[in-house]
């Protein structure tokens, strides 16, 4: 039998000045019981909305792999490990209890302390002490959550990563934004009245490539986040388009059409001539590199419809990869080279699929009726989407395995082509 377990946060939310609050709602779908169970009691000391404590939440209540435990009464605060009364946090079946506290530091500063406490046997798993200006505590927050998950299950989270998404407001209003990953402490990258699309990280996560229209044609820019700073990537004859990153940050894929139709070309990250990858009379776009560097995955229409193709870039035929339903696009490798996501219409519906390549297996990993430019976590835990409900755009995390799912805001607007970054540098 299929339990559904519902964990809601209510937090406050800032992705769009129109966005007043947005729930933070985890759909463990079977598999619940083994979610580690942690309690997560309020940072002693902190004070009004607890900032720190709602970020550590939300960032391991994302995963579906934490349940999170809170205490019977809200004053049930562990300011440190000698404060730990394991047998009142053992009754309420936790493993383990995140102590510690905020207070104030020196020069305006809040001085913030965490010890994950195992319960049997006591054991301190992770510890730490960070002193921020009271607008770093989510950074500290993420911080924290980051060193809890790789205590407990060996490996980087995705906490400190950012997504970029565009954000569309009435006919003439589009914004570039990056927002970290709980759709929150958004910054407009760019603002323009004609569409802007396909945004891609940088293998590093310092720079943004994507698509505007603001010369009344599809142009590649490549913008540095920290600066501000763009300049043209792809001007050819025709359009020019979907920008995909090499691992290594030296190429760039691009979509081209100065041949007639629309092909896949390589171009050096300074720029230069590009040099033609696929050949065919069909229309390939859509590239992703695998992340070895050795192949690329891209959508093509060369069977009578939208394709999932897989190309060795050192030569050789595109092997199709997609053979359920009509329609499949949008493909995106995971970290681990070992599977892809894309797009397929099922009927009406537009679903999220994550394939392993090795043995062909597919899965639907959506149940939105649309759902739009899916892409993996950086560590290949998550996989993020975007969908339409009640006429709002609402970004979604699924499990590769469609096991838990997260509701990360809904938003007054349109949201289009999100994609998930890298590890923060």
């Amino acid at each position: 039998m299929i339990k559904r377990i519902r964990l809601t946060l209510t937090l406050l939310a800032c992705l769009a000045p129109a966005l007043a609050q947005a729930e933070l709602t985890v759909d463990i779908v079977g598999g619940g019981a083994n979610r580690y169970p942690l309690a997560v009691p309020a940072l002693a000391g902190e004070a009004g909305p607890q900032v720190v404590t709602t970020v550590v939440k939300q960032d391991l209540a994302l995963t579906g792999l934490v349940n999170i435990i809170n205490p019977p009464n809200p004053a049930m605060t562990v300011a440190s490990p000698s404060a730990v009364n394991v047998g009142a946090w053992r009754a309420l079946s936790a493993n383990a209890v995140l102590a510690g506290s905020v207070s104030p530091g020196e020069g305006g500063n809040s001085r913030v302390t965490f010890y994950l406490e195992q319960l049997a046997p006591k054991k301190t798993l992770a510890q730490g002490e960070f002193d921020v200006p009271p607008a770093a505590l989510r950074e500290v927050g993420h911080q924290i959550a980051d060193q809890i998950y790789q205590a407990l299950f060996g490996e980087r989270s995705f906490f400190n990563s950012r997504i970029a998404y565009v954000l569309k407001n009435g006919r003439h209003s589009y914004q570039l934004q990056v927002a970290d990953v709980a759709g929150q402490q958004a910054r407009t990258i760019l603002r323009s009245k004609e569409p802007i699309i396909s945004p891609a990280w940088s293998p590093d996560g310092r720079k943004l490539a994507y698509v505007s229209f603001e010369t009344q044609k599809p142009v590649v820019w490549v913008q540095d986040l920290a600066s501000g700073q763009r300049r043209m990537l792809a001007n050819f004859k025709g359009s020019n388009s979907a920008p995909a990153w090499s691992p290594d940050g030296s190429r760039l894929a691009v979509v081209l059409t100065s041949s007639g139709n629309s092909q896949i070309y390589l171009l050096d990250a300074a720029g230069g001539a590009p040099r033609r990858l696929t050949q065919s009379d069909a229309i390939d776009t859509e590239p992703d590199f695998s992340p070895d560097g050795s192949s690329i995955v891209f959508t093509s229409d060369r069977a009578g419809g939208p394709q999932i193709y897989l190309q060795p870039l050192s030569g050789g035929a595109a092997k199709r990869i997609s053979w359920q339903g009509a329609y499949n696009v949008s493909p995106r490798f995971a970290p681990d080279g070992k599977s892809v996501t894309y797009m397929r219409r099922d009927g009406g519906r537009f679903r999220v699929v994550v394939q392993d390549l090795a043995t062909g297996d597919a899965r639907v990993v959506s149940d939105e009726s649309f759902g739009e430019s899916p892409s993996f976590a950086p560590n290949g835990r998550m996989v993020l989407f975007a969908s339409e409900q009640g006429g709002k755009s609402v970004l979604w995390a699924s499990s590769p395995d469609g096991g838990s799912k997260v509701r990360l805001g809904v938003i007054d607007g349109e949201v289009q082509d999100p994609a998930w970054g890298p590890f923060n540098p």
